[in-house]
């Protein structure tokens, strides 16, 4: 009865892999010529193809990136609020179409240590790979992938290498838009914290806040910046830097929420009032941004968005890799918001000039 079935094609992939030994994932990858495959379970799947006479149904196999699919997240992100939207968005996504999401951490920060956990974590069964930043920018962890021909969607990527596919905002229209709002408000004292110098997103965010104050015609020698490295621990020493003595600015632009909301921690510590003695802006819109006093005027990126963005554009790729018509390289760059709360306000003994600043609690979308 067991051969008839098999005969009139009802063997599936599950009977395959129990006839084989392995996981039905493991003859998905075989079938369709996935890689990473050892030879000898290659051989013992298609050993087992053989003798259950297994058909794969066309269909089947042109959507086969999906319930049987492997893909993995490799992460090294020092804000857990930001990796924790990243997760919830990339969970979601491989959740909605059938797929297993592999997690791993790079903890090392040396070139050697993220290519060596790179290699292990490509030696395992992953078809695909999400990298958010940092190592989205990571040229040891890109050239083990693609040693290993896997393919890997980055986000957050502020300049799109070759070949590559990414997922971002434009970080620098974004601080340019925060830096004006701030300078609209009256701001011309203004303290910026920069991110990790390692990753290009700083570098926008900078320029475009650098931009912004240029533009504005405000003196260069009335901006003073701190390095960060998207911490919280490093913006209170950076903040503590910026508001020490009399030539404290009269606001704060931090690079990330971390880095903004010790900022304000560290303007109660020396009886500063937020905003009225100083404001203090930041980046991401993750959800400290509303778990502190006063809640955080902030850039909004859909990091949740940008995670399931990442998963769908990894899964399209896998289901045409191959295809003559499968371009090499694809970015997307997604819309941000301005959103302003309680933490901005004009500067001590000013009113805002033309061009009226949002009102708490409201948001202004720059698109793309």
């Amino acid at each position: 009865m067991r051969a008839t079935r098999r005969g009139q094609g009802g063997v599936t992939v599950q009977d395959v892999a129990r006839e084989a030994g392995v996981s039905a994932m493991t003859v998905s990858r075989v079938v369709n010529g996935g890689h990473n495959v050892r030879e000898s379970t290659r051989l013992a799947v298609m050993e087992a193809i053989n003798r259950l006479q297994y058909k794969p149904n066309p269909a089947a196999r042109s959507l086969a990136v999906g319930e049987a699919t492997q893909i993995g997240l490799l992460y090294a992100n020092p804000s857990t609020a930001y990796l924790s939207q990243f997760l919830i968005g990339a969970l979601a996504a491989a959740r909605r179409a059938g797929c297993h999401l592999v997690l791993e951490p790079c903890e090392g920060e040396s070139a050697e240590e993220q290519a060596e956990a790179t290699r292990q974590f490509a030696a395992t069964e992953v078809q695909g790979v999400i990298l958010p930043p940092p190592l989205s920018e990571s040229a040891p962890v890109r050239a083990e992938l693609e040693a290993a021909n896997i393919l890997s969607v980055s986000v957050a990527m502020g300049k799109r290498e070759a070949g590559s596919l990414n997922v971002r905002i434009d970080d620098f229209e974004a601080a340019a838009a925060m830096t004006r709002h701030l300078i609209e408000m009256g701001h011309r004292d203004i303290g910026f914290i920069r991110g990790h110098p390692n990753q290009v997103a700083s570098h926008e965010r900078y320029r475009g806040f650098m931009h912004a104050v240029e533009k504005a015609g405000i003196d260069a020698d009335r901006v003073r910046v701190e390095q960060g490295y998207f911490t919280y621990l490093s913006g209170l020493t950076a903040a503590e830097r910026l508001l020490q003595g009399r030539q404290r600015p009269t606001a704060i632009f931090a690079s990330n929420d971390d880095m903004a909301a010790a900022a304000v921690g560290v303007a109660h510590r020396q009886g500063l009032h937020v905003p009225r003695d100083v404001s203090i802006v930041g980046f991401d819109d993750v959800a400290l941004a509303t778990n502190i006093w006063p809640e955080l005027t902030t850039v909004r990126q859909p990091i949740a968005y940008m995670a399931e963005t990442a998963v769908d554009m990894l899964l399209a790729r896998l289901r045409r890799r191959g295809a003559a018509d499968c371009p090499d390289a694809e970015e997307l760059v997604l819309p941000h918001e301005l959103v302003v709360r309680e933490s901005s306000a004009t500067p001590p003994g000013e009113s805002a000039s033309a061009g009226a600043p949002v009102r708490p609690g409201t948001a202004r979308l720059t698109a793309r």
